[in-house]
């Protein structure tokens, strides 16, 4: 019944993803990024620096409890093990699979601008953020969308975002999640796929019920360190094969605007394949517009929005410029070069996006360690997506039915997981790219409406004073 159940869905939800990746997605990111851009003068160069000094400068994995929130760095590691999880392994090879090594290329144009349009969204989630009288910070896109539109307009955005939101990354970004962990554990170490399933449930409700304290006790110590042990070992990947990686630089420009050399079709159709992918990709890895990640900097310790806004972009260049990058140098190094299996643009049969990275990987450190690097590397990647992930859809649970309702949604949340080692990988990826896709629409809607506040903030860099706004919370 599953199995006929995947059957007639993926034509449907494929068909959907195709229109809004392809139009609508690629045109309200760019848009949203290139005006934010503009609008703020380029800060993401400007106030590069600021944020680098901002994030490295008071370093430590020992942020300790809060008395409610996250500090600023516990809320980056946060949004980070949101952004770096299996869009940056699988997502980037899928993209290079489907959008040939151009796809890169797009996933760097789609980040820079988001770098952009995430400053707006973490500045704006420290804004318009509401506390309760017991110190609970409550913040994200909903609580913008609702100061940007008044009335019933908004809250049906709201609404719209939440139920978006709750099923793209509690519910079925977190299927995507634990997928990836089953299908690359049974590759490498032949472990049935359930058995990873049941595991991941122990761990995931254990801090579930810890809460957002435990949750950056967590984050900001797995995130750093796992981020560490993927860069070492690509690092001497790339070292290996060194002399390579002129042209697999060279194969990403080229191939963004000569896609059809690599995926075949027609010039207009390889080029919008290239682009598509690339956006969609790029959304899945950094989230920026997405409006995922402000739940994470909504928690920061700060008073300036503007401080949490320049530690946001990061994040973004983290994930996007360093470990994707770093990933997706490593598959075209050592697949896509004259030696590489890869090298024709025909697809040998038994390779996919789930064991791409691992078979890039293989060739340099053994086909067996390989599978079994990059199985860890992914595990830690995507179990700390599936934490962060769950906190952004328990906070609009709580919005859309108040704080009681959490409990049930955690108990849900965890019965998705353990399904998501179970079924096929494609139909996962196209259920959590729709949502995906459904949610950017009314948070760029909000960015565009509140950009008079960031383009003060990002000005001004002194705005410390909150909306005074009333919102009742349910209990």
């Amino acid at each position: 019944m599953l199995q006929q159940l995947e059957t007639t869905l993926y034509p449907l939800v494929a068909a959907i993803n195709t229109y809004l990746s392809s139009y609508v997605l690629v045109f309200l990111l760019v848009a949203v990024g290139l005006w934010y851009t503009i609008s703020t003068g380029f800060i993401q160069i400007r106030c590069f620096g600021e944020g680098m000094k901002k994030v490295f400068g008071n370093l430590s994995l020992r942020g300790g409890k809060q008395a409610s929130g996250m500090s600023s760095f516990q809320a980056l590691t946060t949004a980070i093990a949101a952004q770096v999880g299996t869009g940056n392994i699988v997502g980037a090879s899928g993209a290079i699979l489907t959008g040939g090594p151009g796809a890169i290329f797009w996933m760097w144009i789609i980040a820079f601008l988001g770098m952009a349009t995430i400053y707006a969204e973490a500045t704006l989630a420290i804004k318009t953020r509401i506390t309760d009288q017991d110190g609970t910070i409550h913040g994200g896109p909903v609580y913008y969308i609702t100061t940007a539109f008044q009335g019933t307009f908004g809250k049906f955005l709201a609404g719209f975002f939440a139920f978006a939101i709750i099923l793209a990354l509690g519910f079925m970004g977190c299927m995507v999640q634990s997928n990836s962990i089953g299908s690359t554990f049974e590759t490498a170490f032949g472990l049935p796929t359930w058995i990873i399933g049941v595991i991941l449930v122990v761990i995931c409700g254990i801090i579930f019920l810890g809460g957002v304290q435990r949750l950056a006790a967590v984050t900001e110590k797995l995130v750093p360190l796992m981020a560490a042990v993927f860069l070492l070992g690509g690092l001497a990947v790339l070292i290996v094969r060194i002399q390579y990686l002129p042209a697999s630089f060279g194969m990403i420009f080229r191939y963004a605007f000569q896609p059809q050399a690599i995926i075949g079709g027609s010039f207009g159709y390889a080029l919008k394949t290239a682009i598509s992918q690339g956006a969609k990709r790029g959304l899945f890895s950094n989230e920026a517009g997405m409006g995922s990640t402000p739940h994470a900097h909504a928690q920061a310790n700060v008073q300036n929005p503007h401080d949490q806004g320049v530690v946001a972009m990061i994040g973004v260049f983290i994930d996007t410029f360093v470990v994707l990058t770093l990933n997706a140098l490593v598959v075209i190094s050592t697949l896509y070069t004259s030696d590489g299996i890869l090298a024709s643009g025909i697809i040998p049969e038994g390779v996919n996006k789930a064991n791409l990275a691992q078979t890039a990987f293989g060739t340099v450190m053994g086909e067996g360690p390989g599978a079994v690097f990059v199985a860890v590397c992914l595990f830690f990647f995507a179990f700390s997506t599936v934490l962060s992930w769950n906190l952004f859809g328990k906070i609009n649970v709580i919005y859309l039915f108040g704080k009681k309702a959490s409990a049930v949604y955690s108990v849900i949340a965890l019965v998705f997981i353990f399904a998501g080692t179970l079924m096929s990988n494609d139909l996962v990826w196209e259920l959590t790219d729709m949502f995906n896709n459904l949610m950017v629409l009314p948070n760029a809607l909000a960015l565009f409406a509140l950009t008079r506040i960031v383009v003060q903030i990002s000005k001004s860099k002194t705005d410390k004073k909150p909306l005074d706004r009333k919102m009742k919370l349910n209990n």
